[in-house]
């Protein structure tokens, strides 16, 4: 009786799984739903996601019927699940994170030993890291180049859902999901393969069309949010780009430019791994920084003084989620301003981030520290009053995040201290951007190439 495990992991959808179809084919009889709780994935920090995958987990198991849920080492408890249902073989979606594709790599070994295939059909990509590369072979080094190979490439159309499945399910798969608490005051996004898809559809009839010139303007945000479901696999790019093949519109082309960049740097984390924590250009190893203390904290609970910074890390805490233009300005301040080096900040996103995407959150934060591939230069430092004034010309979005800004007027939203008698509840300004500003542009010099 041929039998199949279908191995989950952050792709808990039926729709555009090509993994599940194979599955499927494979199994004719029966496909165990597994999911293994890995104790790496379970330790401190990171409390946001946790939390979210446990109401992603049990969202899944309630629309299948229930999952297959064990706790411990995947090693070992997916060569047991498979052994005891005497699986033909093991399916997943291929993992090209560093730890991801490690662990892989060892239940593929601990597999192969009992003769069961690990089976890997399709990815979280519309086109997986390593199948876009120069004529040499090598990987590319900046986005552009790449934007255009990858179109060229091109991409299978999505796979349509299985009409039924029938799923097996056998003793000893019933783990408790472990306690994750949402961090105090933080508002999780709705989860889910059926939200995901009633989100998408939404963004495509509301806001699509304006996407290229809305997306920098934190105050409405129009954005489409899709990014935590991108994240977690319950909805595919291939999905979204078919969507909007057929819209020939210049935001439906920004934003499958910006689908595009998800999988740009998730090519460059698989060429170099080392980049996870590591620069990516070493130069900036040489870089002077200083050591983290009460600046770090008061970036963290969005307490500069500088109100577009403030606001985009209490938003962060507020909903484990930041507007992307204010991302990249909360970055610069950190690692321009106060001149700490971008692990600090890409650590804490990590921590508090809903969406937070190991390749993408990286080398977002490198392409600010003009350490990473296709770099901002380094001396392309953010103004956050500039910045503020432009992309939130009303403070809308400040005054959203930063209460006590609610009552000062536009002109003065974004510099309060300009004003005659400034709130008395919210702080002066940490440091002065000019001066930070020349101090970084200092420091660059010394380890500038061809100085």
């Amino acid at each position: 009786m041929p039998t199949s495990v279908m191995w989950f992991r952050t792709d808990l959808r039926l729709h555009d799984q090509p993994a599940l179809r194979a599955a499927i084919e494979e199994g004719r009889d029966g496909v165990v739903p597994l999911l293994v709780l890995d104790d790496r994935y379970w330790g401190p920090g990171a409390s946001t996601r946790q939390a979210y995958l446990v109401r992603l987990i049990g969202d899944f198991a309630d629309r299948i019927g229930g999952l297959h849920l064990v706790h411990g080492d995947p090693v070992t408890e997916v060569l047991r699940v498979a052994r005891q249902v005497d699986a033909s073989s093991v399916h997943v979606s291929a993992d090209f994170t560093p730890m991801g594709a490690e662990r892989d790599r060892d239940v593929e070994a601990a597999l192969a030993d009992h003769d069961i295939p690990l089976v890997r059909t399709g990815s979280p990509y519309a086109v997986s890291p390593g199948r876009v590369a120069k004529d040499d072979g090598t990987g590319y080094r900046v986005f552009t180049p790449f934007f255009r190979a990858w179109q060229e490439h091109g991409w299978r159309q999505p796979a349509d859902a299985p009409d039924d499945v029938p799923w097996l399910r056998s003793d000893g798969g019933t783990a408790r999901l472990p306690e994750a608490t949402v961090p105090e005051g933080m508002t999780l996004p709705p989860h889910g393969e059926d939200a995901a898809r009633a989100r998408w559809a939404e963004f495509l009839a509301d806001d699509v069309a304006d996407y290229a010139s809305a997306r920098d303007l934190p105050g409405p945000d129009r954005t489409s949010h899709m990014s935590v479901h991108l994240k977690w696999g319950t909805i595919h790019p291939r999905t979204m780009l078919a969507d909007l093949a057929p819209l020939r519109s210049e935001g439906a082309a920004a934003y499958a430019r910006e689908l595009a960049f998800r999988e740009f740097y998730a090519d460059v984390l698989h060429q170099r791994p080392d980049s996870t924590f590591g620069y990516y250009n070493r130069a900036f190893e040489q870089m002077r920084y200083d050591e983290p203390g009460g600046d770090l904290e008061a970036w963290k609970a969005g307490r500069t003084g500088i109100p577009i910074v403030d606001a985009g890390m209490r938003q962060l805490r507020g909903e484990g989620w930041v507007h992307n233009r204010v991302r990249m300005i909360v970055a610069s301040f950190l690692v321009k301003d106060l001149h700490l080096e971008w692990q600090h900040g890409a650590r804490h996103f990590l921590d508090l981030l809903v969406d937070a995407d190991l390749a993408s959150n990286q080398h977002g934060w490198q392409w600010v520290a003009g350490s990473g591939t296709d770099a901002s230069p380094y001396f392309r430092i953010f103004n956050p009053m500039t910045q503020g004034k432009k992309f939130d010309p009303d403070g809308q979005y400040v005054r959203r995040w930063v209460p006590e800004l609610a009552d000062v007027p536009a002109r003065h939203v974004h510099t309060p201290w300009e004003m005659a008698e400034p709130p008395a509840d919210y702080p002066a300004p940490i440091v002065d951007h000019a001066e930070e500003r020349r101090e970084s542009l200092r420091r660059y010099e010394e380890i500038r190439p061809g100085r």
